[in-house]
């Protein structure tokens, strides 16, 4: 019973991925099909399991300063606004058979803490609103503004509450899907064992 658990839990993770990667693929066309002649030589480099259910999505906005302070020439600078997002996710490979067990008629499920499994600028929406005086180093100013404000979005995404929404998406998508299965009430808990520091 509780392998068929931890397999269900994984098998839930695969379908939700599966799910995000159509929809990501599904409205995809070549332009003109005809007149197009591709070959591809392609080699597996990796190959990892997907075992991270994700449960919340945060979305940011943010405008970025960048400047380049010099001694003597004009300071190059430049504003992006900038748009990305971060996750909340449970890694379900975690998970062991100690940590589902029976307590009478009901089914205990210890489930790892949450995590932000993703976080990334969205290039495709982000912007350069200006430059001054780049010239020679805009991509150097540029490079750096980005990776700020991917920093940013990690440091203000572990400040605000998504990890504890994705408990509690975690609780409301898991609990009654088992409840169901088993036939049994289910208690869930966090290991909460992880310590989530801010960056430096």
């Amino acid at each position: 019973m509780i392998r068929n658990i931890i397999q269900i839990l994984v098998l839930i993770a695969l379908i939700v991925f599966s799910i995000v990667v159509w929809e990501k693929l599904k409205n995809f066309k070549l332009l003109d099909e005809d007149k197009i002649n591709t070959t591809h030589h392609i080699l597996l480099k990796e190959m990892t399991n997907m075992g991270k259910l994700e449960l919340i999505k945060y979305s940011y906005r943010d405008v970025v300063e960048q400047e380049i302070v010099r001694d003597f020439l004009p300071d190059p600078k430049a504003i992006l606004i900038v748009q990305g997002e971060a996750v909340g996710c449970l890694d379900l490979t975690l998970i062991k058979e100690k940590d589902i067990y029976f307590k009478g008629d009901t089914i205990i499920v210890n489930l790892p803490d949450p995590e932000i499994c993703n976080h990334k600028i969205d290039h495709s929406k982000s912007k350069i609103y200006k430059t001054d005086y780049a010239f020679l180093n805009e991509a150097l100013l540029l490079d750096e503004a980005y990776k700020k404000a991917e920093n940013q979005i990690l440091e203000s995404a572990l400040s605000s509450d998504i990890l504890d929404q994705t408990k509690k998406n975690a609780e409301t998508l898991l609990k009654p899907l088992i409840e169901n299965l088993s036939g049994k009430k289910v208690v869930i808990h966090f290991q909460l064992k992880t310590k989530l520091n801010k960056l430096k």
